[in-house]
């Protein structure tokens, strides 16, 4: 299907071309786009419907979008971004080139692009760069059914009107309702008895992960984001809310695998692409495991003395790599979902090196017979007792340091299960030779 669609296009039979590809669904038209060579890519384009075209655009990546708006005249880039929402908009403004920045800012009509700008005044990853300003607002005396009356004249979208704010004079927050609580309420009872969660707008300036959380939280189809003084400055949709926390995911899953995100599809995505994005990564890494050459050598005359504690190298650094990893994983994700904040830095450290040390107990006494079995006693003390301490260690490293990173505001899965792995793999060592100096007497 593709292949003949490349060949109409190609032909330049457009007239065949522009039949196909309106019959396609969006998610098929975009694979299909993504087959086509960058000329053809942009022409497909052109031949969708006005209304399909939109639909298609929005489920292209970043690096896409942008690349689609760039190859496209003034006019047509006008037209794309006068159907996107705002912080649409803002998105595309704030990721491309400053040239074409321009370009797309100069698209936009005088008032877009005033609040664009506003947009862009507010911190990277806020929720003010997420905000939508178009929402519906009354004030508290209103009726239900004056607030109703106010929905159905209203120009906003439906995904706009879901939810109704109430506000004060000075635009100030004071609670939603929703438009089926409307509807069941008596006409002439004013949206203030009805309004609730006064207490749940989120600053302009919040983080967007914790702010997109919200709308599931509260089952609502919305959230207010006001300023310093509580005044509404937009709403976060739940689709708005879903995508943010799409791309905090994939970030946090890249990070935790040791790579830079992706910025845009895998298959689209070069090998020089993806090697750039991986190699700062292992160069840090690299760097981090000097160390483990470090502790070797400064233990090299115990290594020397007893070659046989080099037998058990991959037991120790592997079991602590693990557990670190796994405590670092955990507690990444009860961060990322609400469930641990800062205040817990204690418990959680607490928690993990409890954890650790059970762990650590039990591979121990599971390691302790077969070793003495076939090493003697004193080697498995040694191994049995470093397994229990370097557990516990590499727990309570796992758990600290992503909160150690938030607090000083790092992603958290900076401190990703490989940085975690290198950095334990230096100190389990020492703490290893430390325990086999101990015992055999060194």
């Amino acid at each position: 299907m593709h292949s003949m669609l490349l060949e109409r296009l190609q032909e330049r039979n457009l007239a065949r071309a522009k039949e196909s590809l309106n019959l396609l669904s969006p998610d098929e038209a975009v694979a299909a786009l993504r087959e086509f060579p960058a000329t053809e890519h942009v022409l497909a384009f052109r031949l969708l419907d006005k209304q399909f075209a939109i639909e298609v655009f929005e489920l292209l990546s970043e690096d896409e979008q942008v690349n689609l708006l760039e190859a496209m005249t003034s006019s047509e880039a006008a037209d794309v971004l006068a159907e996107l929402d705002l912080d649409d908009q803002a998105r595309l403004v704030d990721e491309a080139p400053a040239a074409v920045a321009k370009r797309l800012l100069a698209a936009l009509s005088a008032a877009d692009r005033a609040r664009v700008g506003t947009l862009l005044s507010y911190p990277a990853d806020s929720a003010g760069r997420i905000a939508n300003p178009h929402y519906l607002a009354v004030r508290p005396h209103v009726t239900a059914r004056e607030a109703l009356a106010t929905i159905r004249n209203s120009h906003l979208d439906a995904e706009d009107l879901g939810t109704v704010f109430v506000i004060d004079v000075d635009r100030r927050y004071l609670g939603l309702v929703s438009v089926v609580e409307l509807v069941k309420a008596p006409e002439s009872q004013q949206v203030a008895d009805l309004a609730r969660l006064p207490d749940i707008a989120v600053a302009t300036t919040e983080d967007a992960e914790t702010a997109a959380r919200l709308p599931q939280r509260h089952d609502l189809t919305a959230v207010p984001v006001v300023d310093s003084e509580r005044r509404m400055v937009g709403i976060i949709h739940t689709d708005d809310a879903i995508r943010v926390l799409e791309e905090g995911t994939s970030e946090d899953l890249a990070r935790t695998g040791g790579s830079e995100p992706l910025s845009r599809p895998y298959l689209l995505a070069t090998p020089f692409h993806l090697a750039r994005k991986r190699a700062v990564w292992l160069l840090l890494l690299g760097v981090a495991a000097v160390l483990t050459v470090n502790v070797l050598a400064v233990f090299e005359e115990t290594l020397e003395a007893v070659v046989a504690l080099a037998l058990f190298f991959p037991l120790l650094i592997d079991t602590g790599g693990n557990s670190g990893s796994q405590a670092a994983t955990v507690v990444i994700r009860a961060m990322s979902v609400g469930e641990v904040r800062l205040r817990d830095f204690v418990k959680v450290v607490w928690r993990e090196a409890q954890v650790g040390l059970m762990l650590g107990l039990m591979l121990g006494a599971i390691a302790l017979p077969v070793i003495w079995t076939f090493f003697g006693l004193e080697f498995a003390v040694i191994v049995a007792s470093s397994l229990a301490l370097i557990c516990l260690w590499a727990s309570f490293v796992g758990g600290m340091l992503p909160m150690v990173a938030k607090r000083v505001g790092i992603d958290p899965a900076v401190v990703s299960a490989p940085l975690i792995t290198t950095l334990v793999d230096a100190t389990g060592l020492i703490i290893y030779f430390l325990i086999a100096m101990s015992v055999l007497g060194l």
